[in-house]
């Protein structure tokens, strides 16, 4: 896991985000967010408003997102919490990210069972492409993490890129995503190999009419 650092807080990047608010879009799933929550509890919505306010950064910049300290601060002003509770969740989180990235947030799982099942492929790939752990490519396209289980440990070696999950890679297969998403491209996400979600390989083993139709078994118990 990279270090995780609130990127340093000077003069010219409160010149460029002292000013964040919400959108009108924003403002109005921020009201309806917060009214989830019992009158003084809206600590809760922290979570979903610094994810609320990464994307809209995220929609400003043309990159994956990130919290810069001011846009930590506008969040806890909305939610009548101390800034340093914010950066709290943060900073633990790490669906957050603390400082700039690029256009793609590339995270490799590099946990046990994607290493056994070729991660250290799947990063060949990416250094292959000029990416670099912890760095984002000077065209800023690209930003690559290795970071712990991302949960899809059956369709090993796998990674997230922004809001989706590539599974079953190969560096062949990884490459392929990587120069689509260069182009332009939209990737399928998901398993790159012929199953469904975590399904074996080849299509299912067992109630295989499940998958052409909510099938009803029990009559045969």
């Amino acid at each position: 896991m990279a270090e995780r650092q609130f990127h340093p807080d000077t003069p010219e990047l409160r010149a460029e985000w002292d000013g964040f608010a919400w959108t009108e879009a924003n403002a109005k799933a921020a009201a309806e967010i917060v009214a989830r929550y019992p009158a003084g509890r809206q600590a809760s919505a922290s979570i979903p408003f610094l994810d609320l306010a990464q994307r809209q950064v995220g929609a400003m910049t043309d990159t994956q997102g990130w919290l810069p300290i001011p846009v930590i601060e506008f969040v806890a002003r909305e939610l009548d919490m101390p800034p340093v509770r914010v950066m709290e969740v943060a900073s633990f989180y790490t669906m957050f990210n603390l400082a700039p990235v690029g256009k793609f947030h590339v995270q490799v799982c590099g946990t046990t069972p994607c290493m056994l099942r070729g991660s250290d492929d799947v990063l060949s790939a990416c250094f292959k492409r000029g990416m670099k752990k912890g760095h984002t490519t000077e065209d800023g396209l690209f930003t690559l993490t290795e970071v712990e289980c991302l949960g899809a440990c059956a369709n090993a070696p796998m990674v997230q890129i922004n809001d989706d999950n590539y599974e079953d890679l190969t560096e062949d297969s990884m490459g392929k995503i990587l120069d689509a998403l260069a182009a332009g491209q939209t990737p399928k996400p998901g398993p790159q190999v012929d199953r469904t979600t975590s399904c074996p390989e080849g299509g299912p083993t067992t109630l295989k009419k499940m998958a052409e139709r909510n099938y009803d078994y029990r009559g045969q118990w």
